[in-house]
């Protein structure tokens, strides 16, 4: 993937740089965790990277307009990213836990058909879909059980 990033910069006139290619990593390693700016910045940090918290969101900015990176919005007054697959750039699912904000990416066949009705029907050619279910994770809802009712 850091040969499509470094011919992806080169094509449009970017330089490759190690901050750039280090925040690719970051996403690379994360194992499928979406990352605000602050937590690559954080981690960064602590693999002793000196960059300033402006340049890595430019950074990131550069690989989500470069569609290296998916730019989501779950509601927390953040932006989080995620790593495409850039060999099938499929959407999918998340489901998000409304007390933890724990994430969980899911790929459901059912969803898959009716992005599929929706092209049929609309004409459009669906390049990728925003989809999110909120309610609370296993480990949420057993908490919420043991807590005693407020009245």
């Amino acid at each position: 993937m850091y040969e499509e990033l470094r011919n992806e910069l080169k094509k449009r006139k970017y330089r490759i740089t190690a901050q750039r290619e280090m925040i690719l990593k970051i996403f690379l390693e994360s194992k499928g965790r979406h990352l605000g700016v602050d937590e690559v910045y954080r981690e960064l940090l602590n693999r002793n990277v000196r960059i300033s918290k402006a340049t890595v969101y430019r950074a990131v900015e550069l690989l989500v307009e470069l569609g290296f990176l998916r730019k989501l919005n779950f509601g927390e007054g953040l932006y989080r990213y995620e790593l495409i697959d850039r060999s099938t750039r499929e959407s999918h699912q998340h489901v998000i836990c409304q007390r933890c904000g724990k994430i969980v990416e899911i790929n459901s066949e059912q969803v898959k058909k009716i992005v599929s009705d929706i092209s049929e029907k609309t004409g459009y050619v669906i390049k990728w879909h925003d989809l999110k279910f909120y309610g609370l994770c296993p480990e949420c809802q057993r908490e919420e059980s043991k807590e005693p009712e407020s009245g």
